[in-house]
């Protein structure tokens, strides 16, 4: 049975959302919301409300801090997302994992592809999974369309640490989470990341966890 909350429309959902102020709660798997994908945005929000909703996802990807959130993780069924990755890492693991700084920028209606048949495994966390951490291969270099907050298209390659910054959240919006696609063995604590995994691969992680990379 669904919730009053489930049935109400979208816009009146991100207005009572946007009501509070201050960043959005985190929807934390388990949540419904987070699997049941997304309806693509076609004019739901007009675009002052748009463009606060945007801003509150933003406001809540700096306060989590993340470097990208998708409006399921805020409890809204829409297929928007954003992201942002300033980068600050040590020059190894920039070179390891091909992490770049990107620019805020706002993903609407997306969708990727793989460009090659690359693959990359890192470990990777989520903001709607608290505390966890797991190894995820993922594709190197994959093409995004879609649109941004103003409608504009959106036909872009990314590789490196902003392709998986850009599949991880595109996957939210079809219901996925980065659970689905992980080496579970290689699930780890906040804690047992900081005390152990710290290396820019996770070569030593596999050989003592017992999981394969690609």
């Amino acid at each position: 049975m669904s919730s009053p909350s489930d049935r109400t429309p979208l816009a009146e959902r991100v207005e009572e959302l946007l009501a509070v102020g201050g960043p959005l709660p985190i929807v934390a798997a388990g949540d419904p919301v987070l699997r049941r994908g997304t309806e693509p945005f076609e004019g739901q929000l007009e675009p002052a409300l748009l463009a606060r909703f945007v801003e509150a996802l933003r406001e809540t990807m700096h306060a989590a801090p993340g470097v990208g959130v998708a409006a399921p993780q805020v409890g809204v069924g829409l297929r928007i997302a954003v992201i942002e990755d300033p980068a600050p890492v040590p020059e190894e693991v920039r070179v390891a994992r091909g992490r770049v700084p990107q620019p805020f920028r706002v993903l609407v209606n997306p969708s990727y592809e793989p460009v090659g048949a690359g693959r990359a495994a890192f470990f990777e966390g989520c903001l709607s999974v608290p505390g966890w951490q797991a190894v995820v291969a993922r594709f190197a270099e994959v093409r995004l369309t879609g649109q941004d907050e103003h409608g504009r298209p959106v036909d872009e390659v990314f590789s490196g640490w902003p392709a998986r910054i850009v599949q991880h959240e595109t996957d939210h919006l079809d219901g996925l989470l980065y659970l689905d696609r992980a080496e579970l063995r290689s699930l780890s604590s906040n804690e047992a990341m900081a005390e152990r995994w710290t290396q820019p691969t996770p070569v030593l992680a596999s050989a003592a966890l017992g999981f394969e990379l690609p």
